[in-house]
């Protein structure tokens, strides 16, 4: 439970929409009873579970940040962009955003057909059937081999056979970091690096900063102290508004928190809010 005297805002989860457990309303209605103040929805590649946790915010008396997870790779490393407050109507988005969906499709095509080569009897139906929502992608494939038994639970399924490396892996198609920075700012949002701990890609920082960065995810539940306090540093030198979320799928795992178990004040969702309308007045005048 959030502590009462802190008015936290969660700016990292998933819903359905994409690879999470919980619809946008039952997300929202999660993170009131968590007494989260506010909470970002940031579904991968997709913005089709807004509109419903936008109503079911309205319903709650929560504040939810409208956002996205852009996923994109750099030097065989992924990187995630993530984009606040952005015209999820904007028509480049949805054109970026379909692009990626159709990419998506074909590399789990192309991994269900590696998965049968290999002797696994799991097909595209079942693996669209466990996504229920846009955004199919491997999560949804090590779900459909455990329901199969094949697997005891997700994480062993990748480290068998999806992960990088693995017999079953196919690289996704490379859609550059900058890039993702680019259709965030003009779709009016703002662009914040996403668990950069992971990631491990500082050299890269000073280039997404020059394309218009704005933000860096400083906490995040498996960032050691020492590494809070590097991208703190980096924070400052950069000028980039510190956010922080649990990245909450719907389970708690080595890569996922639990909700409301990392989070930020209000004041950076006021920050992320007063960024957003510079960015949007810049584009206006574009």
């Amino acid at each position: 439970m959030v502590h009462p005297d802190f008015r936290a805002a969660d700016l990292h989860s998933h819903t359905t929409a994409s690879d999470g457990r919980f619809t946008p309303e039952e997300l929202i209605r999660l993170a009131k009873e968590k007494g989260l103040a506010a909470i970002g929805v940031t579904d991968h590649d997709t913005v089709t579970g807004l509109e419903g946790a936008l109503a079911a915010g309205n319903s709650y008396g929560i504040t939810v940040v409208p956002g996205v997870e852009l996923s994109t790779e750099w030097e065989e490393k992924e990187i995630h962009i993530l984009g606040y407050y952005l015209d999820w109507l904007e028509g480049n988005l949805l054109g970026f955003l379909e692009a990626m969906r159709r990419e998506r499709s074909r590399r789990v095509a192309r991994i269900v057909t590696r998965l049968q080569e290999l002797g696994y009897n799991v097909n595209l139906g079942e693996v669209q059937r466990e996504a229920q929502g846009e955004a199919v992608g491997r999560p949804h494939i090590a779900a459909a081999l455990v329901r199969r038994g094949y697997f005891p639970n997700l994480k062993t399924a990748f480290k068998t056979l999806l992960a990088r490396g693995r017999p079953a892996y196919v690289p996704r198609a490379k859609v550059a970091p900058v890039r993702a920075v680019e259709v965030i700012l003009k779709a009016g949002g703002v662009p914040v690096l996403a668990h950069p701990g992971l990631s491990q890609a500082d050299p890269l920082i000073p280039d997404l900063v020059a394309a218009g960065l704005q933000g860096i995810e400083v906490y995040y539940p498996y960032h050691s102290a020492g590494v809070t306090r590097h991208y703190l540093e980096l924070a400052a030198r950069f000028d980039l508004v510190v956010t922080g979320g649990s990245d909450f799928h719907g389970i708690v795992d080595e890569s996922h928190g639990d909700l409301g178990a990392c989070c930020v004040s209000m004041a950076k969702v006021e920050e992320l809010q007063a960024r957003a309308k510079k960015i949007k007045e810049r584009t206006t005048k574009v």
